[in-house]
C-alpha cells in the first residue's frame, strides 16, 4: 500500500523541487490540493489528517498553523521551515550527526536551514572530537544563490540584473544561528555573514580558523583526518583531499540540482591557519533534497532513493 504524502506548501520552490524528486516514485500517493485549496484551511486540514507524513514548504508562521491543524492526527511531519529546528518535541533532520535511528522513529522531524547544514557538517565532528573548542568565537563567511530566499527574492535578482552581490543580515540576530549554536554545542552563537549572488542555486559556507591560537594547535591534517574518517560511510557527504589546496572553488550558474555536500579543509604552509569550507546546493541537501533523504528515513526505504548524487 502506497504511504500518502501531503506536500503543504507544494507550489513553493522547495516543494516543487521535492515533487520532482519524488516522480516516478510508486511507494508513494500524493494528496494533491489545487489552487483554491491550498488556502482552503478546511482542505488543508483535510489533507494532513488523511496524510501518513505531510512536508511542510512553508514561511515559519504558516509552518506553525499547519502543525496546529494536524493536530489530533496520527500524521508524521517534516518542516522544511525553521519554525521547529530547536523546539521541544522535534527531531532535527540531519541524520549524519543526530543518528539516522531518531529520524526514523521520530513523528515530527525539522529540516536544518541550509547554511546551518555546511556549518554543522563542518564543526560538529570536530568539537565531539574535541580538535576545536566549544567556546570560541567562531566566524561563518557564506554566500548562496538566490532562490534561498523564495519567491520575493527570486524575483528580485531575475528583474534587476544588474545586482552583483548582496550582502544581508547586518544587524546580527540571523534566524538561523539558534540551531548552529545548538546543535554544535557551542557557548557563544557564530558571527555569521551570510550573503547572495545572482546564480540560482549553489551554496559556500567557510569557517576561518586561526589554529595557532587556539588550544592545542590543531594541525590541518588533523582537522581532515577526523572529518575523513567521520563521513568516511556516508552517500552524502565527502571529504576532498587535503593537498593540493585547491587554487579557487566555484559556484555555477549552470549548475544541475545535486543533493551531496563537500567539506574542504584549506591549511596554510606553515599551519598556523585553516578554511574549513563545505559546498552544496541550498536547494538540494540545503533543502528539498535533504527532505527526501529523511522522508526515505521515515520510511524504512534507502535514504539515496530519487536523489542526484
Amino acid at each position: 500500500m502506497a504511504i500518502r504524502l501531503f506536500i503543504d506548501g507544494a507550489a513553493g520552490t522547495t516543494g516543487l523541487e521535492i515533487r520532482e524528486r519524488l516522480q516516478g516514485r510508486g511507494e508513494f500517493e500524493l494528496l494533491a490540493l489545487d489552487d483554491a485549496q491550498r488556502k482552503d484551511e478546511s482542505a488543508r486540514r483535510d489533507a494532513l489528517h488523511a496524510a501518513d507524513i505531510a512536508i511542510l514548504c512553508l514561511p515559519d508562521d504558516a509552518a506553525k498553523d499547519a502543525v496546529t491543524l494536524a493536530e489530533g492526527a496520527n500524521t508524521r511531519i517534516i518542516d522544511a521551515s525553521s519554525a521547529h529546528r530547536v523546539a521541544d518535541g522535534w527531531t532535527y533532520g540531519f541524520p549524519e550527526l543526530i543518528g539516522h535511528a531518531k529520524i526514523a522513529n521520530a513523528q515530527f522531524v525539522s529540516n536544518p536551514g541550509c547554511y546551518p547544514t555546511g556549518f554543522l557538517a563542518l564543526v560538529v565532528p570536530l568539537v565531539r572530537v574535541g580538535l576545536l573548542p566549544a567556546d570560541w568565537p567562531y566566524t561563518v563567511n557564506a554566500v548562496s544563490g538566490y532562490s534561498g530566499g523564495g519567491n520575493a527574492l527570486i524575483a528580485r535578482f531575475e528583474e534587476d540584473t544588474d545586482i552583483a552581490f548582496r550582502a544581508y543580515g547586518l544587524q546580527m540576530g540571523h534566524k538561523h544561528l539558534a540551531e548552529m549554536q545548538a546543535y554544535a554545542g557551542l557557548t557563544h552563537a557564530p558571527v555569521f555573514s551570510p550573503s547572495v549572488i545572482p546564480a540560482h542555486r549553489g551554496m559556500v559556507v567557510d569557517v576561518p580558523l586561526p589554529l595557532a591560537a587556539l588550544p592545542g594547535r590543531p594541525s590541518p591534517a588533523a582537522l581532515h583526518a577526523a572529518l575523513a574518517a567521520y563521513y568516511s560511510d556516508s552517500p552524502f557527504v565527502a571529504v576532498a583531499p587535503l593537498d593540493p589546496v585547491p587554487g579557487e572553488l566555484l559556484l555555477l550558474k549552470s549548475a544541475a540540482p545535486w543533493d551531496g555536500l563537500t567539506l574542504h579543509v584549506c591549511g596554510s604552509a606553515d599551519g598556523a591557519q585553516a578554511r574549513l569550507i563545505a559546498r552544496l546546493d541550498n536547494l538540494g541537501k540545503g533543502a528539498s533534497g535533504a527532505a527526501i533523504q529523511n522522508l526515505n528515513i521515515m520510511c524504512g526505504l534507502p535514504e539515496t532513493t530519487g536523489l542526484r548524487l
